[in-house]
């Protein structure tokens, strides 16, 4: 028998209580990918207590068990990760067409690193404007919810996201890759949800990512991070 190729790509999505999400992923995934099977889908959980785990095992995705937080979980993925090729992507973005096809093809023009731009799946003036400078190549215009793919050997080299960031840790994490490589900017779009903005307040949720953005360039920790994000964010 022949053995089976190893993945082109590495999915690595963190999650924690994300049962309501699971079905969208799943077709989405299907849909979209220019070759499902060729990809590997880690879903890494960090401890939940809703359906997320029965949900993941009916519908086929390999679950993983982390310790919480996502910088923990997605290290976790990428330590058990088969391909070159690592896709760390939220439970609440959906990927564009043929999605898996732009990242390989960026990798291999060498573009070791790059996300996508992103739209909310909101009508919201506010938000689409926000949103339109997910296009923009500077690091101030990075975030998790526009998706991340890096090859692994640079994953490696820039020693995978720091865990002691409890909130952050994307945009951490990327700072470092603009300083270290080139960063590829597809102009497909993946759509995220606005349920946080929808929830606390577009203006004020936005506010507070601004000062979050702030405090870091001045010096702040991560837990001077957290601290601000677990009393202005978390707790609202």
């Amino acid at each position: 028998m022949k053995p089976a190729e190893p993945p082109h790509i590495s999915i690595i999505i963190p999650v924690l209580n994300e049962a309501g999400n699971l079905h969208s992923l799943k077709t989405q995934l299907e849909e979209q990918a220019h070759s499902y099977g060729s990809l590997e889908i880690l879903l890494i959980d960090g401890g939940s207590t809703d359906d997320t785990r029965l949900i993941a095992t009916e519908l086929d995705f390999k679950i993983i068990s982390s310790h919480k937080g996502r910088a923990k979980q997605m290290n976790r993925g990428a330590a058990l990760a088969s391909a070159d090729i690592l896709y760390f992507l939220h439970a609440d973005t959906l990927p564009s067409k043929n999605f898996d096809l732009s990242i390989r093809d960026s990798v291999a023009s060498g573009n070791k690193a790059g996300c996508f731009r992103m739209r909310f799946d909101s009508e919201s003036p506010f938000l689409k404007f926000f949103s339109w400078f997910s296009r923009v190549n500077h690091r101030l215009c990075r975030g998790g919810d526009q998706s991340l793919f890096i090859a692994k050997d640079l994953f490696y080299k820039l020693g995978g996201f720091d865990e002691s960031y409890t909130v952050y840790e994307d945009s951490e994490f990327i700072n470092r890759i603009y300083k270290e490589s080139t960063f590829k900017i597809i102009p497909e779009t993946v759509i995220t949800s606005a349920r946080k903005y929808e929830d606390r307040g577009e203006l004020a949720l936005q506010y507070h990512f601004g000062v979050i953005h702030l405090k870091n360039y001045l010096g702040a920790g991560p837990e001077q991070l957290y601290t601000y994000y677990k009393k202005n964010i978390e707790s609202y």
